[in-house]
């Protein structure tokens, strides 16, 4: 298997974000080894290295968040992540229209007191 450094975006210059197929492959591998090392960290850095994943850190919280998604430990689980994302994208969408509706209830009402000149 040939490594491949995600390290950085397709731009080669910021960070990419990981496929998730990656993802689960580096978690699968992990419970898989897990025997063979004595702490997490050298499971973790050895599947790192092997797919090329910049951080064992990285391979460590994907680790920890299926754990939580299949309730092995406490913690908020990636659906729930999901929904407060789109929930507080939602919300700032909100206060975007009511700070537009204020602006433009405030013009009107400024339009409304000007003396009409016939």
């Amino acid at each position: 298997m040939e490594a491949r450094n995600y390290k950085f975006g397709k731009d080669g210059k910021k960070p990419g974000k990981y496929p998730s197929e990656i993802k689960e492959q580096a978690v699968s591998m992990f419970q898989r080894a897990q025997v063979d090392f004595s702490t997490r960290a050298d499971c973790a850095r050895h599947v790192a290295d092997l797919l090329g994943i910049g951080s064992y850190e990285t391979v460590l919280n994907w680790v920890k968040q299926s754990e939580v998604d299949c309730g092995q430990r406490t913690g908020v689980t990636t659906d729930e992540l999901e929904e407060l994302r789109r929930l507080r994208r939602e919300n700032a969408e909100l206060k975007r229209a009511n700070g537009i509706l204020k602006a433009a209830s405030a013009f009107f009402a400024a339009e409304l007191d000007r003396p009409q000149g016939r």
